[in-house]
């Protein structure tokens, strides 16, 4: 994949393979490839999920990641449902690699 000029390369799932090739505009470039559009509510649970993979150098499941979102930015926003609006399917894997992240241990 090419984002700005620069090769970012990716694994045959579309993660990122270097967690350090990581930016907004490779995020934006993944979500377009995913048929999504980033909006801000988009890049608050993307910003939550690389300080989540920080904190325990690990991509959350879904429950610990509706659990985290909920904590960080309030109960309207720590739903299944609502993380389900952002990253249709499963949120905790396609968030995870829009954020440049490996994928979550127990996602298919």
């Amino acid at each position: 994949m090419q984002v700005n000029g620069r090769a970012i390369a990716l694994d045959k799932e579309g993660f990122l393979q270097s967690l350090d090739d990581w930016s907004e505009a490779v995020a934006a470039e993944l979500a377009r490839r995913e048929g999504i559009e980033l909006t801000p509510a988009h890049m608050e649970v993307i910003h939550l999920l690389r300080s989540f993979y920080q904190t325990y150098q690990l991509s959350p499941a879904m429950r610990p990641l509706v659990k985290y979102v909920g904590q960080q930015l309030g109960k309207d926003k720590g739903t299944s449902m609502y993380l389900l609006g952002l990253f249709p399917g499963s949120p905790a894997k396609l968030g995870s690699k829009l954020a440049g992240l490996p994928k979550p241990d127990n996602c298919l």
